[in-house]
Formats: C-alpha cells, structure tokens, sequence
C-alpha cells in the first residue's frame, strides 16, 4: 500500500495543522513583557580630514557604482558629453598635452577639476591596484586621469567637496 504524497511531504508524518503551526510560532518568554533597556551605540563621525581624504572615499563610492572612468579616452569621452561631475588630474603627469586637454575640457564645460599630487595614488584610489591574500597592496598602476560620472550615494565626502567647489 502505497502513502500518498502532497508537495514532497509524507501524508503520514504530517499530522494535524495545529501541531504543524506548533514548530512554526514564535516562543513567547517572560522576558518579552519587561521593558528592554536600548544601549546607546556611538555613531563614528565619518567627516573626512582632509580633502584629499574625502576625494578617496568619493571614487571609492563612484568605482563601487560604476560612475567612475579612468584613463585620457574614457574621460575625455566623458568630459565631452558632459556626463562627468568631476575630473581629477595628476599634478605628476609628464603629458603636457594631456593636461592640457584635461583642463580645457573642464573649463569650456563647467566641470569640476581637482589636482592630485601622485599618480600612483590616484592609481590606488581609483582601483588600479593589486592586493595580495592578506590584503597588502602589491602592485600600483599609475592613473593620471579619471573622472565621476556618478558620486553614486551621498556623504560628508561628497559635501565636502562640493562645498571646496561653492567656495573656489
């Protein structure tokens, strides 16, 4: 004789819906009725110092939603369109041409430049590095150029830059 089967289940193991629903409730406790003290957790003030700080955590939030582009194409492109926010350019770069193009496509569409002093930082900041197993940083590429298409979500980085901006 054969038991029937519903969804999966074994109809003989199922028992009566009030002792299925038994292992489904929640355990009422008597610690539940007396009041639960709140503890008061301290929220980190996540201002950045500097601007240079805030200038990494804003590409690190761009890179993660994909607003960022990296390099002269991609940012000239950008820059061109007038899809960019912000450019940022090394002060290190041995192009003068390069910087050039950078500073005239900023300034003929109104965008944003900030001057880093190190390509290999802009590099980092913008993912072009290497990290090893214990997250050490291995190999940097040097980045003298890349540009915000999208800040992606709001910070005190981000107000921070745009305030540098309002007063520049």
């Amino acid at each position: 004789e054969s038991v029937p089967m519903y969804s999966g289940i074994n109809a003989e193991y199922m028992g009566t819906l009030s002792e299925c629903l038994f292992f489904f409730a929640p355990i009422m406790s008597d610690t539940e009725d007396a009041p639960q003290e709140i503890e008061e957790v301290e929220v980190e003030d996540d201002t950045p110092a500097d601007l240079m700080t805030a200038l990494k955590e804003v590409l690190k939030r761009a890179r993660r939603y994909d607003g960022l582009a990296i390099g002269l194409h991609e940012a000239a492109k950008a820059l061109d369109k007038r899809a960019a926010h912000l450019a940022v350019l090394a002060e290190d770069c041995s192009e003068a041409a390069y910087t050039a193009l950078v500073e005239a496509l900023c300034a003929a569409h109104g965008i944003d430049l900030i001057k880093v002093p190190e390509k290999k930082k802009l590099g980092e900041w913008a993912g072009l590095g290497k990290y090893d197993a214990t997250g050490n940083l291995r190999k940097v590429v040097g980045c003298s150029c890349c540009v915000v298409k999208n800040y992606g979500e709001t910070s005190k980085a981000l107000d921070m830059i745009l305030e540098y901006f309002k007063k520049n």
